[in-house]
């Protein structure tokens, strides 16, 4: 009786999480308020143990559904986090990939323009009477078949290049070249 009187006194000051990491604390009140009792008897009471706390089942499932509601936020609040983070470094990659990419395309196009400007010097320095309007006419035209080429060549590509003109490139050429001469 003297255990659940204590035990009655305590436990309403204290809330339920708490009730079960202070059970020292209980066991200190149980064996004082046993001492008090017991020592007038001739009994030394040497410690008092508190082995189990055993709540009302509707209160221990209760706090069941309390700390799986926690790990339950905790897990989302973690997995959001770690799509944030996936997020970030795909968008990272994506960036360095259109970098270096951008840096490629700048490193070829300076390759085609000094391979053209080497082409036209040699060009007109080898055949006389060429103009470097001529030697970019041929690379024109040498470039126009080469992609017509690729195009046909392609099996999954079902692209049709047709001129703008009623006669063709080769006409257009040669007005062009015509027109050059008068």
């Amino acid at each position: 009786a003297h255990i659940y009187d204590v035990m009655r006194s305590q436990l309403p000051t204290l809330e339920l999480d708490a009730v079960f990491e202070a059970k020292e604390d209980l066991a200190l009140a149980v064996k004082n308020a046993l001492q008090e009792t017991m020592s007038g008897y001739g009994y030394q009471i040497l410690q008092a143990l508190i082995t189990d706390i055993d709540p009302d089942q509707r209160v221990k499932n209760a706090m069941n559904e309390i700390n799986s509601a926690k790990r339950l936020k905790f897990a989302i609040a973690e997995k959001a986090e770690g799509q944030k983070i996936l997020q970030v470094k795909s968008a990272e990659a994506e960036a360095e990939a259109k970098y270096l990419s951008g840096v490629g395309v700048a490193k070829q196009r300076k390759a085609i323009v000094d391979g053209l400007r080497t082409s036209i010097v040699d060009f007109s320095g080898n055949i006389k009477g060429a103009t470097s309007k001529d030697v970019m006419d041929l690379l024109l035209l040498t470039q126009y078949f080469d992609c017509i080429r690729d195009v046909g060549s392609a099996n999954h590509c079902k692209t049709t290049f047709v001129s703008s003109s009623s006669g063709g490139i080769r006409d257009s050429l040669l007005v062009a070249d015509a027109a050059k001469l008068k």
